[in-house]
């Protein structure tokens, strides 16, 4: 009968015996020798009809090998399934293992011996001690004027006028490539564009008034444009964005089309496009949908910033205990061409930390019974369909919007993958129902400007 016996060899980190004696394996040996007997085409014989000891000599090492493994990986399952234990990956076969050692003339007891690696116990740190903040992005009138003015362009109508007049003027141009007088270059760069008067150079804007179809300027990049829209024309003219040769350029900029959007006026009709759902009947009310959508928008930023701050806090706060040797050792071999040494310490710290989450990840939502509904799915897939389509108003009970959401939780991998990211959802706002930040207002400029030193600092 076959025995298994554990010894701790260190943190978290235990060897596991598997003897077997004959009993164990024989029996189930000579059943698949028989098997073998009846399947082997083996010419000169019929089908099924070739002696056994003619099996036993060409097949016999290799079927004895693994049937002797065989039964040692079900006694070593079910030690470890019977024992509840809670291992990390698979158990590592140890060296003093040796398969050559079986020998299918002599059978005798065996004995293989595994390294397991064992999930620690732990407690999630204490969110009330972690210092948190979170933040609240005021609204300012110039981002209800500019995001008014967006929607009134955008459900604006285009008219083609005959010069330009303003700022707002679409110019449709042609880029060519030119000397400093004008003269063009030989396989130099041409592209069409579209853009606003208003994004010129304060300077060059006066030059394009009252010019129409088919004028045109010369210009040099670097004084036809501030930075930010510079950077634009210049990846768009094919260019590297910081290209400084590309910035001293000369161009032929010739105007092709005008076009100038007459915005929409403040009235009912123009509401109910922007807000179908909403009875909004005066330019007050609207102003004030407006802000309260920015704020939701605001929000929405603030609070993924105090969900990322939660999970840096539960990451760098929860103190683990890990089996470091076995987890090395696994990585090593892990792969199908094993690791260099020091390529497992160099990911190991990275391996570790995506370790560590997921056990803080997989506690909380056990000890919490977070469970993912059919719902929940569906909700997901929706959020992303639109997320898909920009935020554009969709009436969701539209044939195909629930066509995409059966077939997508139909997908097996979107539905992992959805599981996943509503359950870290869902443990992250538990989390947050545990801490207690800090309050503070912050403008939009300081805000972003703090999310992108984040994002440098963890990318270095």
């Amino acid at each position: 009968m076959a025995t298994v016996t554990r010894e701790n060899i260190g943190l978290l980190n235990d060897k596991i015996t598997v003897k077997v004696e004959k009993n164990d394996y024989l029996p189930s040996f000579e059943k698949a020798l028989k098997q073998y007997s009846k399947q082997a085409n083996i010419p000169g014989f019929r089908k099924g009809m070739v002696p056994a000891s003619m099996i036993k000599k060409m097949y016999g090492n290799s079927v004895f090998t693994d049937e002797v493994l065989r039964s040692v990986e079900k006694e070593l399952t079910s030690y470890v399934t019977g024992e509840k234990l809670e291992i990390f990956a698979q158990p590592l076969p140890l060296g003093e293992n040796d398969a050559r050692n079986l020998d299918m003339s002599n059978p005798s007891d065996y004995a293989f011996a595994f390294e397991v690696g064992l999930k620690p116990d732990f407690s999630i740190a204490d969110l009330n001690k972690s210092h948190l903040t979170r933040y609240k992005i005021k609204v300012t009138e110039e981002m209800i004027n500019e995001e008014m003015e967006r929607m009134q362009v955008h459900h604006g109508k285009m008219t083609d006028p005959e010069t330009v007049t303003d700022e707002e003027t679409v110019l449709n141009v042609t880029f060519t490539e030119t000397d400093q007088d004008g003269n063009v270059i030989e396989n130099g760069t041409t592209k069409d564009n579209s853009l606003l008067v208003k994004y010129f150079s304060e300077p060059f804007r006066k030059i394009w008034m009252g010019k129409k179809k088919d004028d045109f300027v010369i210009l040099q990049l670097s004084a036809a444009f501030d930075e930010k829209e510079r950077d634009w024309v210049i990846s768009d003219l094919g260019f590297a964005k910081d290209n400084k040769e590309a910035e001293e350029k000369y161009f032929k900029v010739l105007i092709t089309k005008l076009g100038f959007v007459e915005k929409a006026g403040l009235e009912e009709e123009f509401f109910k496009k922007v807000f179908p759902a909403k009875e909004i009947k005066t330019p007050d009310e609207f102003r004030e949908t407006i802000k309260e959508e920015i704020q939701k928008s605001l929000d929405k930023h603030t609070q993924n910033q105090l969900q990322h701050s939660i999970y840096h806090a539960l990451l760098n706060e929860t103190k683990i205990e890990f089996p470091e040797n076995f987890l090395k050792r696994w990585l090593a071999t892990s792969t199908e061409k094993p690791k260099q040494p020091e390529e497992v310490e160099n990911e190991f710290p990275v391996f570790t930390n995506q370790l560590k989450w997921t056990l803080i990840l997989d506690k909380i939502i056990r000890d919490n019974n977070i469970d993912i509904s059919a719902d929940d799915i569906k909700g997901f897939a929706k959020q992303q369909l639109f997320s898909y389509m920009g935020g554009q108003v969709v009436d969701e009970n539209q044939p195909w919007v629930t066509d995409y959401i059966d077939r997508m939780t139909q997908d097996k991998r979107f539905v992992e993958d959805a599981v996943h990211r509503i359950q870290t959802d869902k443990a992250l706002q538990w989390a947050e129902t545990k801490t207690m930040p800090e309050e503070k207002e912050i403008s939009r400029e300081d805000f972003d400007k703090m999310q992108s030193e984040h994002q440098h600092q963890h990318h270095h």
